[in-house]
């Protein structure tokens, strides 16, 4: 008998399987199949053992939850279980969900339950567990298999939002929550690692689980974890009656709560929420999987139980997989504007988080070789964010295969112009040297239209790659240049659209100095390092005569950083660009009051979600030119954070620290005092 015909056979091979998998998943951080895949072993388990329920073991991944603990660290009992969800995906398996549990209530003597449910996004990051005694924060563990996790108190002591102390607090608490990397944190991780010739880190929710399971907390110091409190397991001197009091109360004692969770009445207004997620996953600043739906009423929940380790009145409503398996057909190149190259992977198309993904980033060339990606592999592509495609890994008889192809290597010569590759000593990325190579222009000139440079509606990838293969352009001081007559002997222009393209492309000579400094593509300048730059030498000629010394008294800038900015300003093409768009009118001298001085000086400003009517951009201009000062980051020396709709944790943190939140009235009553 084959173990597929094999009832026990087939239940062992599952379980070998999963747990196998789940190790990989939350132990070591390391996935080798897609969600889809783990979760379609994990369901023909569950079909199995419905079947025949002599097969339940009590080491059976139904019966509990992810893996064993990392060794290293010390294992911790939970006080009480941290327990699994059931999953649902479609609005019909809710409602199947919410009619089981009115029959289990029917049974019990409730015939008509008066459900109360509390959905909360399902964070893609790190369960844990923080004990306080007497109000003392003691002892924090990872959640581990759900019985047994790892001590993970010296890390956790090391993130800001979690309180070390809790006031009017209950003789013990335990307090859950889930450790994550908000995505702007994790760009600007990566940035910062970039920038210092440091290999990129993959993915927001495996770094925040290696990050907290470091040995030495001044490393873990230097990531930007983050938690969202949701509940509350052990205590002793507290009684509340449902979940949402729960949220109240942490809220209240200075944990993070989530503020996008919502409390509804019926089953009709969770569907609807549940929909409205799964809608907006992509415009969160955190990654979320799914939605955790719960029965709020504690009392309903000790009637309802758990099967198994899956709690009855809770259940996971979960989006489409964001990791699916395909093939990888080939490796290329992209051309950066400064010239690095970017390896991309070609691959067989594949549904990945509801979208088909045909072409998917590999990071960088030291992160290509790590995977040992190769043409021909069955691979694991990752939709990071829900938004960029990424190959994870490559399947794990792929590795095995003998017959593999070679490894890719990196071009010898510029797969766009040809031009022989360098790599310099410790850099991340091999280069083409080539400043007038069509795909560095390409890119650059792309860079500069962009939303946060020049902004020049009208201007798309496709736009640019039609004016540069035309010849109508060949950097950015030509779009200056160009006329209506010009557009219209292009495909795809018509004489509204050359007119409307036009007014885009003079309407961006109004940008400030800031933004032309952005645009213009310095290596080492973005968007906050060019305003700080505007600020502090006011006018391009002063910037230009500045020596690296005095480049690097701007805030933010280090000695590699400011002698690099100069090598770049020094080049005889950046300085013949810089005069042409100062002739096309461009501006090159920052407006309103120096440093110091105007309506907003020495105020520092931190703006997040959506503002009625201004742009994220304009609202920054507006603060700097009244002498304000505009950061990413909240912290105690942020005096106003100017919040819009879908705040997200920024407004979390300015709220615990004492940050005075407005809205775009406030600001404009700033403004114009």
């Amino acid at each position: 008998m084959s173990a597929s015909s094999d009832p026990s056979a087939r239940a062992a091979e599952l379980r070998a399987a999963l747990a196998h998998h789940a190790q990989l998943y939350y132990v070591e951080d390391d996935p080798e199949i897609g969600d889809d895949e783990y979760d379609a072993l994990y369901g023909e388990l569950v079909a199995l053992e419905a079947a025949h329920p002599g097969l339940v073991t009590p080491d059976s991944p139904t019966q509990r939850v992810g893996g064993a603990p990392v060794s290293r660290l010390e294992k911790v009992v939970h006080r009480q279980p941290m327990l699994s969800l059931a999953n649902v995906r479609s609005e019909a398996e809710l409602r199947a969900w919410v009619a089981r549990m009115r029959g289990h209530l029917a049974r019990e003597g409730i015939d008509d339950p008066d459900f109360r449910f509390v959905c909360e996004p399902k964070i893609d990051g790190l369960a844990v567990s923080l004990i306080y005694r007497d109000g003392i924060f003691e002892r924090g563990a990872t959640r581990g298999n759900g019985e047994i996790g790892e001590d993970v108190t010296h890390n956790l002591r090391t993130i800001a939002q979690l309180p070390r102390r809790i006031d009017d607090a209950p003789a013990l608490l335990e307090v859950r929550g889930e450790i994550y990397i908000s995505l702007p944190d994790f760009q600007a991780l990566n940035e910062r690692c970039a920038a210092l010739g440091l290999s990129t880190f993959m993915n927001p929710r495996n770094t925040a689980a290696g990050t907290i399971r470091q040995l030495d907390p001044a490393l873990t110091a230097q990531r930007p974890l983050s938690m969202w409190a949701y509940g509350i397991g052990a205590v002793e001197g507290l009684e509340l009656a449902n979940q949402w009091e729960v949220l109240g109360w942490l809220r209240e004692h200075g944990f993070p709560v989530n503020r996008e969770i919502v409390a509804v009445d019926d089953e009709e207004a969770v569907v609807a929420q549940c929909l409205e997620w799964q809608r907006r996953r992509g415009a969160l600043d955190f990654e979320i999987d799914g939605v955790v739906v719960k029965v709020s009423d504690f009392e309903l929940q000790r009637r309802l139980g758990s099967v198994g380790r899956d709690p009855r009145w809770a259940v996971a409503w979960k989006f489409p997989p964001t990791t699916a398996k395909t093939r990888l057909i080939a490796v290329h190149w992209n051309v950066g504007k400064f010239g690095d190259l970017h390896p991309f992977a070609e691959l067989e198309p594949v549904r990945v988080g509801g979208v088909t993904v045909r072409m998917a980033t590999l990071h960088n060339e030291e992160d290509l070789a790590r995977k040992d990606l190769r043409p021909g592999d069955e691979v694991i592509v990752l939709r990071a964010g829900d938004v960029i495609p990424q190959v994870v890994s490559p399947a794990p008889h792929a590795v095995e295969n003998p017959d593999r192809q070679p490894p890719p290597q990196v071009p010898s010569r510029c797969p766009i112009c040809g031009t022989p590759t360098v790599k310099a000593d410790g850099a991340v990325f091999t280069n083409c040297p080539n400043r007038d190579c069509p795909g560095r222009q390409w890119q650059l000139l792309r860079h500069f239209v962009s939303r946060g440079a020049m902004d020049i509606d009208g201007l798309g990838e496709k736009q640019v790659g039609v004016l540069l293969e035309r010849g109508l352009v060949r950097g950015a001081a030509d779009l200056y240049e160009l006329t209506e007559a010009r557009l219209l002997e292009l495909d795809g222009f018509a004489e509204i659209s050359a007119k409307r393209l036009i007014a885009a492309i003079d309407a961006s000579r109004q940008r400030p100095f800031s933004r032309v400094l952005f645009a213009i593509g310095i290596e080492e300048v973005g968007e906050v390092t060019a305003r700080n730059l505007a600020a502090q030498f006011r006018q391009i000629d002063r910037l230009l005569a500045a020596t690296p010394a005095e480049i690097e008294e701007t805030p933010g800038i280090g000695p590699k950083m400011a002698q690099t900015i100069a090598e770049q300003l020094a080049a005889p093409a950046e300085r013949e660009l810089i005069r042409r768009l100062r002739d096309a009118g461009l501006h090159f001298e920052e407006e309103g009051p120096p440093p110091g001085e105007g309506p907003l000086a020495n105020l520092s400003f931190v703006l997040t979600g959506t503002l009625p009517t201004l742009t994220r951009e304009r609202a920054t201009e507006l603060i700097l030119l009244a002498g304000g000062r505009v950061t990413s980051t909240v912290s105690k020396k942020t005096d106003y954070l100017v919040a819009g709709d879908s705040p997200g944790s920024k407004l979390e943190k300015a709220e615990r620290l004492g940050v005075t939140v407005i809205d775009e009235a406030g600001l404009l009553a700033l403004l114009n005092p």
